[in-house]
């Protein structure tokens, strides 16, 4: 199944919607403005809560539980890296592999492609196109995708405000 977030929507507070390939609305996402720790609830289109995403707080490395009816499913810690970087998935026995600066990445399981997210233009703007192969893994997936891509959101935000 594929889905799409509109670019440089990402934010821990803000509300965006994640759409199928017919351009509707599938899912919405919304981000706690006045939490300890950053959390986002993601929500069906008939407001139900399917995923929640909670930072993990007094932690070295960022690092993010995801839960699915309120059972943790995963965690995705980002690691002390200098180049390129790295994310660790506890839970599923999952890798991210390529060009997260780039949003062309993959998470794998065993040689086995999970989801492919790539950059697309789509006629409303740059958009990430998530291609998630297995559909019983849907959500820790975008909840995976979601939490790197607003982790490297707001190392883009830290390093642009330094300069």
């Amino acid at each position: 199944m594929e889905y799409y977030i509109k670019q440089k929507i990402f934010s821990w507070n803000d509300r965006f919607t994640i759409k199928n390939n017919q351009g509707q609305d599938v899912y919405s996402v919304e981000g706690e403005l006045f939490s300890w720790g950053k959390k986002l609830h993601v929500q069906d289109m008939s407001g139900n809560e399917v995923l929640y995403i909670e930072q993990r707080l007094w932690r070295f490395l960022p690092t993010y539980s995801l839960f699915i009816e309120d059972k943790e499913v995963a965690a995705v810690i980002k690691e002390l890296t200098f180049l390129r970087p790295r994310y660790t998935i506890e839970g599923p026995s999952w890798n991210v592999e390529g060009s997260f600066w780039e949003h062309n990445y993959q998470i794998v399981e065993q040689g086995r492609v999970i989801a492919d997210i790539s950059k697309e233009w789509l006629s409303w703007g740059d958009a990430y196109a998530l291609n998630i192969s297995d559909e019983t893994n849907v959500l820790a997936a975008l909840g995976v995708i979601i939490v790197i891509d607003c982790v490297m959101a707001s190392q883009r935000a830290a390093g642009s405000s330094g300069s």
